[in-house]
């Protein structure tokens, strides 16, 4: 299993999912609230969808390239 997930990685890169995207604040405040509750994940405000907080996919200890949205792991 990897280290704690570093702060750097803790908000998505913005080639996942930045601050310019409709949602974005909703679901990061979602997510904020999934991880701090020690969620696996939270159900997106928009969509209603499963999505994976960071946090649990720095569990997972590397990139499946799904193009998960909190994925901690850099783009490629």
């Amino acid at each position: 299993m990897p280290d704690a997930l570093p702060p750097d990685r803790q908000r998505p890169h913005p080639a996942r999912f930045g601050p310019d995207r409709a949602g974005f604040a909703e679901a990061m405040a979602a997510h904020d609230a999934a991880e701090a509750a020690g969620h696996p994940g939270y159900l997106d405000p928009r969509s209603g969808l499963f999505v994976m907080t960071a946090q649990s996919l720095w569990a997972r200890g590397s990139c499946c390239d799904a193009g998960c949205r909190h994925c901690p792991y850099l783009p490629r």
